[in-house]
């Protein structure tokens, strides 16, 4: 690798950490986590998720019958999930969100996103 190839770095800064005998390390952009929340038996697990903001939240369904991912407030609503489906959202913003299974409402699980 040249110092011409290392990119967003500024050539003089480069030289001089070489010539200082350190390393130049260039950072990749975060890849943002996922957390699982498996649907079987006819709950979420885990009920209560406390994640960051800029998670993503995969719904996954290993219930013999559909289940379906509902906001409580409105703000999405997934498809009805088959065996071994899945439905994922990235939460971006800090606060609360209730959620249920639209096919059977008795089915609730919160997610608390922190900043």
């Amino acid at each position: 690798m040249t110092i011409d190839n290392i990119r967003g770095v500024r050539r003089r800064d480069v030289m001089m950490c070489l010539a200082l005998g350190f390393a130049v390390v260039v950072a990749a952009p975060a890849k943002a986590d996922t957390v699982i929340v498996k649907i079987d038996n006819f709950t979420f697990a885990p009920a209560v998720l406390t994640v960051k903001s800029g998670t993503t939240v995969k719904f996954e369904n290993h219930d013999d019958i559909p289940h379906s991912v509902v906001d409580a407030a409105g703000k999405f609503r997934s498809k009805a999930l088959d065996t071994d489906d899945s439905f994922s959202l990235t939460v971006a913003v800090a606060g609360e969100i209730n959620y249920f299974c639209g096919l059977h409402p008795h089915m609730k699980g919160k997610i608390v996103v922190t900043p």
